[in-house]
């Protein structure tokens, strides 16, 4: 690398986060002209530079929790924004030009993160303030955090272009500069080699004033998700025809596979293992209560069954509270240091705006002080299960016969009537306010209650006030019939399906009620989940499962200690699914479901769908299984939010939503390189459905 000239932005400052440090976000900039060895002979700039190769992280574009209505991978088939570009990027109207396109943020700040990360790596070595520990463990951060910005790139685009690690020189040529995309299967032993130097030096566990900065596990947690992809059918060899025929460089070569492994399941599998092993993370449960409010009630006791209630965790839920175990992994109760289903988070800034930003477009308009846009669809309601884990009647009934649904249509009638007073008692997972709920809402399994907000649901708003400039009641019961206070307006501030989101809300969040401009003081900081436990879990089981019974592979673990012999074995698969069912209150699948791979995936997949909803995986999720041509196009439905109060019953029955778009178009598998990029690297080859700059 030459020694030149130039400026440095330095990203540095703290903020409080839960009671810990948080060094990704910036209240100060530092700027001033240096060189190379300035840099890495001092200190303290020197973890300045550090922090500015994390601080790229913090873009809107480059999140992993669904949290901002500005980037279209929020929204797939579960959820949408009221306001904001949702209709364009679900319409497929956004493009390689820059117009309601967030691609080329993604693009640009994570090769920026890359660039800082590789300087940083080929000149930590020259400062002698740092001790020898210290400076593997800031390799292993910086190797990590490199790996991190390729895998953004590789989940948005596919195949992109490796970049020398000794770091790119500006000072070259064009011509020299102009690199092409590698393979995709190149780009995954990439990005594991990294993560392997980075998991080789990084610590198992921090302290909280370093709670944000990844280590031993979050490599590895990273290393399995990324196998897990490539794993997936558009990655391995099953891509349509006309996306494996476009991702070809000017130079004949192919990017993607041109043939299925299945062994990639089984490294997927193993690299789970790998986590799993560390015997650091667990999932997370809150223990039974007895007695309690309405904003935390005492334990809803699930149906008997007679394999789970009488055991304690983790083989049963006799000493759990099943719905607070869930709602309180994302509300902001836990700070990240004491979750220990957490293995890799960013604090609570995401995108510049922290996830409270969020919970504002989640909460009523009326009474809450939110937009009440951030809604639901039909189809995500009905994915939740009854407490007893069977499927809730009438589920998907308005895709019944449509091709792909087959086996996951329920043929019963909806529930009709609604609860009265004298029924509170026997429903208590809708708590001392549900007189008029539905009775489609009744008797659902817990993590429906810590994530839909159905009609006539409470919201606590515990920092409600009543004072010269404030109006506020606690725990009201919101419903979204035409006429209501938060039912259907002539604005973009209201549920077009008439179901929202709870996902993230704390019993005591609250925003300005009476005034039109929102606040996010009186909601609680909540902390972004990039990764944790559940997911390794998940990917464990989905691993195993697409095995071909009776084969077994023997993959060594990442540091070559042990070998994993690996196959379809229902025992192993039932480790990665019994521990998140259970924390869920809900019995595990039958031996039946286990058997039979076609109905396993099935059951896997909506696990997933429900268990991490609103996380930032569901659109992406949708597009490695090659099943956004289906999901993503069947229509959106809804409540009839026409309907008033007098015609409740028109209100529940399902109608489309036509002012929700779907669509999956041919470009829509991969995020389009801009014309802006292209035009500066000749050597690039375009996604699929995308144009050239002319």
């Amino acid at each position: 690398m030459k020694k030149i000239l130039m400026i440095l932005s330095f990203v540095m400052g703290m903020i409080t986060m839960a009671g810990c440090s948080d060094y990704l976000d910036s209240d100060y900039l530092f700027e001033e002209r240096l060189n190379i060895e300035d840099v890495f002979t001092n200190k303290d700039y020197t973890n300045y530079w550090l922090a500015k190769s994390y601080s790229w992280l913090s873009t809107n574009a480059l999140q992993d929790v669904s949290s901002k209505r500005t980037v279209p991978f929020n929204f797939a088939d579960d959820m949408y924004y009221g306001d904001g570009g949702y209709k364009e990027w679900k319409s497929g109207n956004y493009n390689e030009k820059g117009v309601n396109n967030s691609s080329e943020t993604i693009w640009e700040n994570a090769y920026k993160g890359i660039y800082d990360t590789s300087i940083f790596l080929n000149n930590i070595d020259m400062n002698k303030e740092f001790t020898s520990e210290e400076i593997a463990d800031f390799k292993g951060q910086a190797h990590f955090l490199r790996a991190y910005y390729y895998w953004l790139l590789l989940r948005a685009f596919g195949p992109i272009p490796l970049l020398p690690d000794e770091a790119v020189d500006y000072t070259l040529s064009y011509d020299e500069l102009a690199y092409p995309r590698n393979s995709y299967d190149e780009c995954v032993e990439y990005i594991n080699n990294e993560l392997l130097k980075a998991a080789a030096v990084l610590p198992l566990q921090r302290p909280v004033q370093e709670i944000a900065r990844p280590t031993r596990g979050a490599a590895l947690a990273l290393r399995a998700k990324m196998f897990l992809y490539a794993a997936s059918p558009l990655f391995n060899g099953k891509a349509p025809e006309y996306v494996s025929s476009a991702l070809v460089n000017k130079d004949g070569k192919h990017l993607l596979p041109e043939s299925y492994d299945e062994s990639k399941w089984a490294r997927a599998a193993a690299a789970a293992k790998d986590v799993m092993e560390l015997n650091v993370y667990s999932i997370h449960v809150a223990r039974f209560k007895a007695a309690g409010d309405i904003a935390y009630p005492a334990t809803i006791v699930p149906p008997y069954n007679s394999e789970f209630s009488e055991q304690s965790w983790p083989n049963g839920w006799k000493d759990i509270d099943p719905f607070q175990s869930y709602r309180e992994l994302f509300d902001g109760t836990l700070i990240a240091s004491q979750n220990e289903e957490l293995i890799f988070t960013r604090g609570t800034n995401v995108g510049g705006e922290d996830l409270r930003v969020m919970v504002v477009h989640q909460l009523p308009r009326n009474g809450a002080g939110g937009y009440g846009s951030h809604g639901m669809t039909q189809k995500q309601c009905d994915a939740y299960y009854m407490n007893d884990g069977k499927d809730c009647p009438g589920m998907n009934d308005m895709y019944r016969g449509v091709d792909g649904y087959i086996g996951r249509c329920d043929s019963r009638q909806r529930a009709e009537g609604y609860v009265d007073e004298n029924e509170l008692s026997t429903y208590p997972e809708l708590g001392l306010l549900g007189v008029g709920v539905s009775k489609q809402y009744v008797q659902r399994e817990p993590r429906f209650y810590a994530s839909v907000a159905y009609n006539g649901s409470t919201w606590h708003l515990l920092r409600a006030l009543n004072d010269d400039n404030h109006n506020e009641t606690e725990n009201i019961q919101v419903f979204y019939y035409r006429g209501e206070n938060n039912g259907y307006t002539n604005s973009s501030y209201w549920l077009k399906t008439g179901i929202g989101i709870k996902k993230y809300v704390h019993p005591n969040d609250i925003s300005y009620t009476q005034k039109n401009s929102y606040d996010v003081e009186r909601i609680e900081r909540k902390v972004d989940i990039a990764l944790r436990y559940g997911e390794t879990l998940l990917i464990y089981a989905e691993a195993l499962n697409e095995l071909s019974s009776g084969t077994n592979y023997e993959i060594p673990s990442w540091d070559d200690s042990k070998i994993h012999v690996v196959s379809r074995n229902i025992s192993e698969m039932k480790k990665g699914v019994r521990p998140i069912r259970i924390r869920a209150g809900l019995p595990d699948y039958s031996e039946e479901v286990y058997s039979n791979p076609v109905k396993l995936r099935m059951k896997l997949k909506r696990e997933w769908q429900i268990e991490f909803f609103a996380e930032g995986h569901r659109y992406w999720d949708l597009r490695r299984w090659m099943d956004a041509p289906l999901e993503e196009t069947t229509p959106v439905y809804g409540c009839n939010m026409l309907a008033t109060k007098d015609m409740k019953d028109n209100f529940h029955t399902p109608v489309m939503c036509t002012s929700l778009p779907t669509i999956f178009a041919e470009k829509m598998w991969l995020c389009p390189i801009s014309h802006a990029e292209m035009k500066r690297n000749a050597n690039l080859v375009q996604n699929p459905g995308w144009t050239d700059p002319e």
